[in-house]
């Protein structure tokens, strides 16, 4: 690429990390350049070591580099971690506040905390003093920062806004006047204005369930999902939806199952530890045939694991929770983009099968940013499939779990005409009345399961990236799609021969699609973030396609194509 920089900011929690990140990112971006953005935090206020990477380029990047171009360190800590990762780059810092000895030529010393008292009186400003700097060492253009803190800071009054922008251009003229290699990394002959986008994963998955016409949102906080119910509660009012906090998971699910049941299109975010506590809940979704879309932000288990960091660790607890065996869908979104449109299928296909639906993501899809193009509402369809009152009119007699051919019984609404909607949590009848006979067990254990033939045909097959044939084929899903594909590409433009399938629609599997996309392929490595291989046991049980090599990472950190690429090479791929 010709344009292609990473910058890393480091430093301690509660020091302006995120501030930083986030406001050069949303500068780059509006600045028309595509960013990639994402975070390593620990689980603390206060302290410890925390870093904020973006990747920025004048082509769509979906992944982040391991080089680092420009490093601003707010912590000698951020020096000791991080400067082995610059080659031929530039370190940004305060000597007051990070005491090193070094007089590396690559450093540059900015007095954040001293210009900041002097423009606005406080060293809270020191933070849109170096991101200033920054942009005065990459050349940028200072007024989309300008537009950026003003919408930030708009709640804040003018007197804040003033002082953020005045700190800022401090910080820029500072690099701009003092530092010989200022435009070393430039982006001048490229901006332009876009109308492009920065979201995350979580907050894609939120707008995704506005679209798709929630109405109910319940849950518990927990790492890394509640960025979704944060963005749901933040827009109710306009879209008039309820969401509630609950007391703990347990009453998450069950209340979005009583909003369901009176029809509300309901979910829940989660993690692993409070999706433990909604497994009885997610056998009642199963018995009674209660929609529910759920929410699962993947993180290191088991017990609190490493609760800020990344894992693909929680498929198979998804798979097969709940005492009991009932039909269930599981799809898993590689980018933002595609969270928003899977998150609006997912109530759907919730509505139409009557089964609860996962939308299975992780802390690295649902903290990190993308450029994306602005989402296509018109591509969003409701499909409620619920009886209509005239429909209801003509029956002589309603049957809330009819038997039928496809196992999918017409649903009414508890109060919607004469019809009493009976639901039990026990073996029932088609009435909905209890029956623990044999004969009944298994008409309703097979009906229920029939739902499974009709959602099969619904998922979607792998995407295949990079050439149709090739000798090497990544087989990935979920989240690591960004890095896949471009260790695909690097490793092809080296004159390998290598392609990617990867999966967003997980279960149930559509057999022959998936045989006929991955079967005759070369040698096969399955990519996940866990320990055991979840994905690649499943594709065996349900497809019964085996995979040559497993590629596992379960250290908390995300995939890059610098670490695949070395993996490769010690399993001798590559």
């Amino acid at each position: 690429m010709d344009h292609d920089i990473n910058i890393k900011i480091g430093g301690e929690a509660g020091q302006g990390i995120q501030t930083i990140g986030i406001a050069l990112a949303q500068t780059f971006q509006k600045s028309g350049l595509y960013v990639f953005s994402t975070q390593y935090y620990l689980s603390r206020v206060r302290g410890g070591h925390n870093y904020f990477q973006i990747r920025v380029s004048d082509r769509p990047v979906r992944a982040i580099s391991d080089r680092v171009d420009l490093l601003i360190a707010l912590d000698s800590t951020s020096i000791e971690k991080h400067m082995e990762e610059i080659n031929d780059g530039m370190v940004l810092l305060d000597r007051e506040e990070v005491k090193i000895s070094s007089d590396n030529k690559q450093i540059f010393d900015i007095p954040f905390q001293k210009i900041a008292k002097e423009i606005g009186g406080n060293k809270l400003y020191a933070s849109t003093v170096a991101t200033g700097a920054a942009l005065g060492l990459l050349c940028c253009d200072m007024e989309v920062l300008e537009d950026v803190l003003k919408h930030t800071f708009a709640k804040k009054g003018e007197d804040i806004i003033r002082d953020n922008i005045k700190a800022a251009r401090a910080g820029y003229e500072y690099a701009q006047g003092n530092y010989s290699g200022r435009c070393k990394y430039s982006f001048e002959k490229v901006i332009q204005r876009s109308q492009k986008m920065l979201i995350d994963g979580n907050d894609a998955v939120g707008l995704g369930a506005l679209a798709a016409g929630v109405q109910f949102l319940a849950a518990y906080p927990m790492t890394p999902s509640t960025g979704v119910m944060n963005y749901v509660a933040a827009h109710a009012d306009r879209f008039k939806v309820v969401v509630e906090q609950a007391e703990d998971e347990i009453s998450a699910l069950n209340m979005v199952l009583g909003a369901s049941f009176a029809g509300a299109r309901a979910m829940t975010t989660t993690s692993g530890g409070g999706f433990c506590l909604m497994a009885e809940a997610l056998g009642l979704s199963g018995m009674t045939e209660t929609p529910a879309v759920i929410f699962l932000g993947q993180r290191p288990g088991p017990a609190t694991g490493l609760p800020t960091m990344t894992e693909q660790g929680d498929l198979l607890f998804a798979l097969h929770a709940a005492q009991g065996e009932f039909p269930r869908c599981i799809l898993a979104p590689k980018t933002p983009d595609d969270a928003f449109y899977l998150t609006a299928k997912a109530f759907n296909l919730a509505d139409k099968y009557q089964v609860p639906v996962f939308i299975m993501s992780d802390q690295y899809l649902a903290d990190s940013q993308f450029t994306c193009e602005r989402f296509d509402i018109s591509k969003i369809t409701i499909d409620r499939k619920l009886l209509s009152d005239d429909e209801l009119g003509t029956m002589e007699t309603y049957k809330r779990y009819a038997i039928t051919s496809d196992g999918i019984s017409p649903r009414a609404l508890p109060g919607q005409s004469r019809h009493v909607v009976v639901a039990d949590s026990d073996e029932h009848n088609e009435e909905g009345h209890i029956d623990q006979t044999a004969d009944n067990r298994i008409r309703m254990m097979e009906k229920r399961m029939r739902k499974l033939n009709g959602l099969a045909k619904e998922m979607e097959a792998p995407e295949v990236y990079g050439p149709q044939e090739a000798d090497v084929t990544l087989i990935g899903w979920g989240s690591s799609y960004g890095p896949l594909a471009e260790t695909v590409d690097l490793l092809n433009e080296e004159g390998q021969s290598m392609n990617l399938v990867h999966f967003t629609h997980i279960f149930p599997m559509n057999k022959e699609e998936i045989k006929n996309t991955i079967l005759e392929k070369g040698t096969t490595i399955c990519v996940e973030s866990n320990a055991t291989g979840q994905f690649a046991k499943l594709l065996k049980t349900e497809a019964d396609i085996s995979v040559d090599i497993n590629l596992l990472r379960y250290d908390g950190m995300p995939f890059t194509p610098g670490y695949l690429i070395h993996a490769l090479h010690e399993k001798k791929v590559i």
